[in-house]
């Protein structure tokens, strides 16, 4: 929601990977980090990589385990740990896939992030409940297609909200 004071969310687009009774973990899909490329994760990780993949933006994912690589990825899945997020789309987060996308031959569609965003059982809903977020049912076209900038704009559009019309405050029928 546009009044989320927490800076890590102010305006994010948050895709849900994981989510059960224990908790939720997710990957922030609009905020690409301006001075971080593929080079540089490569080169840290020395991980060989063709041209093409020193200019992968990388994204910040959230602020959780921001020390570790979440890779946000369409077909295949066949990577070591790889989490099926819905038919079409998986969150993997091993070096086989980051491997394969520095030689050029991981998935076509990806997002690298740093971190995720991540919650205890229960905690999602609660935040959902003091109107902390905006639900909505996952575009793909959003994730892999829509520039990042673009991204929160257009996925509220996409529902038919006008930003500029969201209440602040929660309501109870």
């Amino acid at each position: 929601m546009p009044l989320l004071a927490d800076p890590n969310f102010h305006k994010t687009v948050t895709c849900i990977c994981d989510h059960d009774i224990s908790g939720a973990l997710g990957i922030i899909i609009n905020r690409p980090d301006m001075t971080l490329k593929g080079r540089d994760i490569f080169a840290e990780l020395d991980i060989e990589f063709v041209k093409a993949a020193a200019s992968v933006p990388i994204y910040f994912g959230g602020p959780v385990h921001m020390n570790e690589i979440f890779i946000l990825h369409g077909p295949p899945f066949s990577w070591e740990g790889c989490i099926p997020v819905t038919a079409t789309l998986a969150m993997s987060n091993t070096v086989d896939i980051l491997k394969s996308i520095a030689r050029g031959e991981g998935p076509e569609h990806f997002i690298i992030s740093l971190g995720c965003a991540g919650w205890g059982g229960g905690q999602l809903e609660v935040e959902i409940q003091e109107n902390s977020w905006l639900t909505s049912r996952m575009f793909e076209s959003a994730i892999f297609k829509w520039d990042a900038k673009d991204r929160w704009k257009k996925v509220l559009h996409k529902n038919g909200i006008d930003p500029m019309g969201l209440a602040h405050t929660a309501g109870y029928a």
